[in-house]
């Protein structure tokens, strides 16, 4: 096997995701391995890992699969190349702005709710007595 490709362990390590999550993600069509080895394994390359990490990242902010495979659409059509109509490029280029502006929404929403956690874990702390 060639460095340019890892197996599904690897993928898993490096990604913070388990096999099984990796797999479902492969289900849905989100990502989907470059290639197969000779005996069947599953191989992923770079832009795999990376196409990973944007799904891994979208998830705690509360992206459903199908925004998520919405936005990777997006950014493939984006990326495939200079040949875009105009409207078509303005179109993408507006959608992957949504979900930045819903991006930013949701993490004041979550550093929000972070300070409020950690003012009732302050609560708490406050009664106990020292050391406990």
């Amino acid at each position: 096997m060639s460095g340019e490709h890892m197996q599904i362990g690897e993928v898993a390590a490096r990604t913070e995701l388990s096999l099984r999550t990796i797999r479902h993600y492969e289900e849905t069509g989100l990502v989907i391995p470059s290639a197969r080895s000779q005996g069947g394994f599953r191989l992923y390359t770079e832009a795999d890992v990376a196409r990973l990490m944007v799904i891994r990242r979208m998830k705690p902010l509360g992206f459903t699969l199908d925004e998520m495979r919405e936005l990777l659409a997006a950014t493939d059509r984006l990326d495939a190349g200079d040949d875009l109509p105009d409207a078509e490029r303005d179109r993408l280029l507006a959608r992957v702005r949504e979900f930045r502006h819903t991006t930013r929404e949701r993490i004041a929403d979550l550093r929000t709710q972070l300070a409020r956690a950690q003012e009732f874990a302050d609560t708490l702390a406050r009664r106990l007595p020292e050391g406990r």
